[in-house]
């Protein structure tokens, strides 16, 4: 199971069930994939496919939206 936190801009940004434990994001279009880290800071973890301007975008939106991420990490995998 991979619960979808968000979409925008055409991004999916989600968690997979059952990987690390320590705190992250996946998003996905049909462009590409990538994995940021949430803690301690917000880092690029992994990239597939994604542009630089691409990442810049993804990398924004996960700022803007850290807080929600945070949250729904914490809820999700506290169940």
């Amino acid at each position: 199971m991979s619960p979808t936190v968000f979409k925008e801009k055409g991004y999916r940004f989600f968690f997979f069930s059952r990987e690390e434990s320590r705190m992250h994001v996946h998003v996905v279009s049909g462009e590409g994939e990538a994995k940021y880290w949430l803690e301690p800071e917000i880092e690029l973890s992994r990239n597939y496919k994604y542009t630089r301007k691409q990442l810049k975008e993804i990398e924004s939106l996960v700022e803007v939206h850290c807080n929600e991420l945070i949250s729904a990490w914490k809820q999700y995998f506290s169940s």
